[in-house]
């Protein structure tokens, strides 16, 4: 079938297209693409006659010529939700990510109250927290928007992630790691479960124990066996300087309690 435009014809539109790019910006253009098995260029826009003029107008001043106008919703860059990475409460508050869950991520409860919102570490709006537990307990979940993709991740602070298969229990003794924003990744030893631990502002139950250390900031964040996520940072002693004792979280509890899924390299919940 012999058609209207060559392929090179449609490259070349598509290339004046490019380079009008930064044009673009903050008008109701909103993308472009060639369509090869319409044999067309084809520019997004915002809906509505105006915008559509606009693209068309834009399309011929770039020198594209004649294109077909589609009409789309304002596209967004979408951002990874990640354990051990930083977010921000209430506008000044610095805490870690837990894990990823459908809908969001679990972290501690004392970073923030039910509805307080918060910003991804990249300071985009990311989203409230959805509940809260702190004393008595010490977990939260924060229900995210459309900027963030939940991710079966632990930011290992070497450039690459650990991989989040499950949460089954680690036996006490074994080798558990956390990630945080301050201090990064640490590891240490599964010391004790169940445990409570008092507060200044109240007393804390059913806390695991371990040697893995933790200083400010890295609270809520992501501790994990292997490959099978433990809990999230709640507090402890000392520092990564001297070394410490750190209690956190269970994360299975988390879940329970808010029925969450979470999200795991098998694409189901742990």
């Amino acid at each position: 079938t012999r058609v209207t435009r060559s392929a090179d014809t449609l490259a070349k539109s598509r290339t004046a297209l490019d380079r009008s790019a930064a044009k673009a910006k903050g008008t109701a253009v909103r993308g472009w693409y060639v369509d090869t098995q319409a044999n067309r260029v084809v520019v997004l826009a915002a809906p509505g006659a105006a915008a559509e003029a606009a693209a068309r107008t834009f399309a011929r001043t770039s020198g594209a010529g004649d294109v077909a106008v589609v009409a789309t919703e304002q596209p967004r860059a979408m951002y990874d939700l990640r354990g051990g990475d930083q977010f921000v409460i209430n506008g000044n508050t610095l805490c870690s990510v837990g894990f990823s869950v459908a809908g969001g991520f679990v972290t501690a409860g004392h970073c923030g109250g039910t509805g307080s919102p918060t910003l991804g570490y990249n300071n985009v709006s990311q989203g409230n927290f959805a509940g809260s537990s702190f004393p008595g307990n010490d977990y939260a979940w924060v229900r995210t928007n459309g900027n963030w993709t939940p991710q079966p991740w632990v930011n290992n602070y070497s450039g690459g992630n650990v991989t989040v298969a499950g949460s089954q229990d680690a036996a006490i003794g074994s080798s558990i790691c956390r990630s945080g924003r301050t201090t990064g990744w640490r590891c240490g030893t599964l010391l004790g479960r169940n445990e409570t631990i008092v507060y200044p502002q109240g007393a804390v139950s059913g806390l695991s124990r371990s040697n893995a250390c933790a200083e400010g900031g890295d609270s809520g964040g992501a501790w994990i066996s292997g490959n099978q996520a433990q809990g999230v940072t709640s507090g402890g002693s000392g520092n990564c300087s001297s070394g410490g004792t750190m209690w956190f979280q269970p994360v299975n509890e988390i879940l329970s309690v808010y029925g969450l899924s979470l999200t795991t390299s098998g694409g189901g919940s742990g």
